[in-house]
């Protein structure tokens, strides 16, 4: 699945619940299509077993619902194997501000 930029710029304002990081920037964001009205989104996790999973979907949704075009919004959770190198160059230099990296 590929990233549509319409989506990945509003994805950009979803923040990780821990790290003021957007979701894009940290690499969670695997794909995001809109296909009609339904925006279908495969996101990935730093661990299994992240407390803050539903949260995150919440914000998901909530942020793409805000679009015009998204009535809907399906997401599908992929586990992808994430690393560091996940992490885009200015979610590297957001890290390194806030003292994590």
């Amino acid at each position: 699945m590929h990233a549509e930029p319409r989506l990945t710029s509003a994805l950009r304002d979803v923040l990780d619940p821990e790290y003021p990081i957007s979701l894009v920037d940290l690499g969670l964001i695997r794909g995001a299509v809109l296909e009609g009205a339904t925006a279908k989104i495969q996101l990935t996790y730093t661990c299994m077993g992240c407390p803050a999973m539903d949260l995150i979907q919440d914000d998901i949704r909530a942020r793409l619902l805000q679009l015009d075009e998204v009535e809907r919004v399906e997401i599908e959770v992929v586990w992808d194997g994430w690393s560091r190198k996940d992490i885009s160059p200015q979610g590297l230099i957001q890290l390194r501000q806030v003292g994590v990296v």
